[in-house]
C-alpha cells in the first residue's frame, strides 16, 4: 500500500476548456497520481494558467470537427508514463479514500479496469435518488487496453469536442470500486443550461440512430443482462420509442425512482430533466424532418470540409 506522501503510479486525464472554477479543487484531488495531463481547447480563462501552477502537463488539443474526440485522441497520443490512466472531469473529485483504494487494485493482475461510482451534487446536494446513484463510469484502466466507443454523432454540430456520454471498450477483466468519485460543479444553473443543451443535439442524434438501425458496431452494445452500462443502453433502446417523454422522464425520477426523497434539489433537478428530454424530442424531430441534419438553413452555402487536425502543442 502507498503511503499519503507517495506518487501512486497513475497517469490522470482531464479534458478541459474553460474551466477556472472547477480546477483548483480537482487538481487538488489527483496530487497523489505520478503524472497529470490537462488537455485543453484553448481556453480564454485562467485555465491554463491554473493547471500549470498545480504542476500539471498541459497540452492543446484541436478539433477537427471528426472522430475522435478529445478523450480518444489523448489516450491515442499522450505519452503516458504509467501502465494505467484515470480519467476525471474538471468538475470530479477523487477523494482519499478513493486513491487508497485506487493503489491497491492496480497491483492485482487479473483486471484491466475499474468502473468508478459517482456521487452527483446538484445546488449544493448530493442526489442520491431519483436513479442517479449509483452511476458507474468505466474511467481507470490500462491505457493501452481501452478506447471510447463510436456512437456516430460527429456530423452533429454543437455537442462540443469531448466524448461526454460514450462509455469505454476494454479488452480483458473488470472490477467495480467500492469508493466513490464525486461530481461536484462550482459554476451555476446558467452553466448547467447551457452545457445540457449541447448534450441534447448530441442526444438527439443518438435517438435518431437507433429509431433508423444504426450499425452498433465499435459501441459497448446493449444487452439487458449485461454490465450496468451496457442494461442501460438496452433500456434506452426502448425508451427512445415512448410518447410523453418529457412527462415520463420526471414522473420516473421524482415519483417511481424517489427524487423527491432529495427535497427542493431533487424536485428542480427532475424538473431540468424533463425540459431537456424535451430539447431532445424537439431537436429529434428536427432531425427527422430534414434527412438526419440539425440547424438546416436551406440556403446556406455548401459546408466547407473541416481542415486537418493540427499537432498538439505541449506547455510547460
Amino acid at each position: 500500500m502507498f503511503s499519503q506522501s507517495e506518487k501512486i503510479p497513475v497517469s490522470v486525464l482531464i479534458p478541459a476548456k474553460n474551466e477556472e472554477s472547477n480546477l483548483p479543487a480537482c487538481l487538488e484531488s489527483v496530487a497523489r497520481a505520478d503524472e497529470v495531463f490537462v488537455v485543453d481547447s484553448q481556453s480564454s480563462d485562467r485555465s491554463i494558467e491554473i493547471s500549470t501552477n498545480y504542476g500539471a502537463n498541459v497540452v492543446q488539443f484541436y478539433f477537427n470537427g471528426r472522430w475522435p474526440k478529445k478523450k480518444n485522441w489523448s489516450l491515442d497520443n499522450l505519452p503516458f508514463r504509467n501502465e494505467w490512466v484515470l480519467i476525471v472531469d474538471c468538475d470530479e473529485r477523487i477523494t482519499p479514500e478513493l486513491w487508497d483504494e485506487i493503489a491497491s487494485v492496480i497491483q492485482d493482475p487479473n483486471y484491466n479496469g475499474y468502473y468508478l461510482n459517482r456521487r452527483v451534487f446538484f445546488l449544493g446536494q448530493w442526489i442520491r435518488y431519483g436513479g442517479k446513484y449509483p452511476d458507474w463510469n468505466l474511467r481507470l484502466f490500462k491505457h493501452k487496453s481501452g478506447r471510447y466507443e463510436n456512437l456516430n454523432t460527429e456530423d452533429i454540430p454543437n455537442t462540443g469536442d469531448n466524448e461526454v456520454h460514450e462509455h469505454v471498450i476494454l479488452d480483458g477483466k473488470v472490477g467495480y470500486l467500492k469508493n466513490d468519485m464525486l461530481h461536484i460543479d462550482f459554476r451555476d444553473i446558467y452553466h448547467w443550461l447551457e452545457r445540457h443543451n449541447r448534450y441534447s443535439n448530441w442526444e438527439a442524434r443518438v435517438y435518431y440512430n437507433i429509431l433508423t438501425g444504426n450499425d452498433e458496431s465499435g459501441t459497448i452494445g446493449a444487452n439487458l443482462f449485461g454490465d450496468a452500462v451496457q442494461r442501460k443502453r438496452f433500456l434506452k433502446k426502448i425508451w427512445v420509442k415512448l410518447s410523453f417523454k418529457p412527462l415520463l422522464r420526471f414522473i420516473l425520477f421524482y415519483f417511481i425512482r424517489l427524487g423527491f426523497l432529495d427535497g427542493k434539489a431533487g424536485y428542480i433537478y427532475g424538473r431540468l430533466l424533463s425540459q431537456y428530454e424535451y430539447q431532445i424530442g424537439v431537436k429529434l424531430y428536427e432531425l427527422r424532418q430534414f434527412g438526419g441534419k440539425l440547424n438546416v438553413n436551406a440556403h446556406a452555402n455548401p459546408p466547407v470540409k473541416p481542415s486537418e487536425p493540427q499537432p498538439a502543442e505541449m506547455i510547460k
